[in-house]
């Protein structure tokens, strides 16, 4: 790799594992047990990455302090994490870096806002070419992404310092968070990015169109 990283931390959701399919099922499933008719996952995909307050506000035209909406995104978590590696996939070309990652002795680890109850049971279920060293969800600190601590106790898990870390994300927040940590960013384009998002404003310090451009860094 480049002289200055020596670990790599990844996103979960649109990033490491393409999980679109997975939160696109649960949402349509949770709109019809509601009656309401079901949406095209294309318009889905691009929301998939803000969780599930996003995909309630989608699917139902509410917002959170609306009249049931808990009770709707109660229902779209439960749905999802009694499926939720039913379509799951790393994205192509993601094993290959993991396996080079773990060949060569390079920390990695995930860093997400997905809360621990709904990742461990995903990373546990998705098919791994070796083990992560490190996972920080969304409820393992007191703050969230685009607040640095997760990032900053994940390097402190792998014993070492921001500087030396690259952070790959796919929404504004996760490049954010990586420069408040002082890391090195690089934005995963193969991700769930909205019509609306200008990903090459984000200032990251690379711009991935496939995991494999991983490669080039290595």
């Amino acid at each position: 790799m480049t002289p200055t990283i020596n670990c790599i931390l990844f996103d979960l959701d649109g990033t490491l594992a393409d999980t679109a399919l997975d939160l696109a099922n649960a949402l349509n499933a949770t709109l019809e047990h509601f009656g309401h008719p079901a949406l095209a996952f294309e318009k889905i995909r691009p929301v998939v990455s803000h969780g599930g307050i996003a995909l309630v506000s989608l699917g139902f035209g509410i917002h959170p302090d609306d009249p049931g909406f808990e009770e709707r995104r109660q229902h779209l978590l439960q749905v999802y994490l009694d499926n939720i590696c039913q379509s799951t996939r790393l994205f192509p070309g993601m094993e290959q870096v993991l396996e080079i990652l773990c060949q060569r002795n390079i920390p990695w680890g995930i860093v997400t806002n997905k809360p621990a109850w709904l990742t461990d049971p995903l990373m546990a279920a998705l098919p791994m070419p070796c083990s992560t060293e490190v996972i920080v969800s969304g409820d393992t600190c007191e703050h969230r992404k685009p607040h640095p601590q997760p990032l900053l106790h994940a390097c402190e898990l792998l014993n070492t310092s921001p500087g030396q870390c690259l952070y790959v994300g796919d929404a504004q927040r996760d490049i954010q968070a990586g420069k408040a940590a002082g890391m090195h960013t690089a934005c995963a384009l193969f991700g769930y990015i909205q019509e609306q998002d200008q990903p090459l404003e984000w200032q990251a310090d690379f711009h991935l169109k496939r995991p494999g451009d991983l490669l080039a860094l290595m």
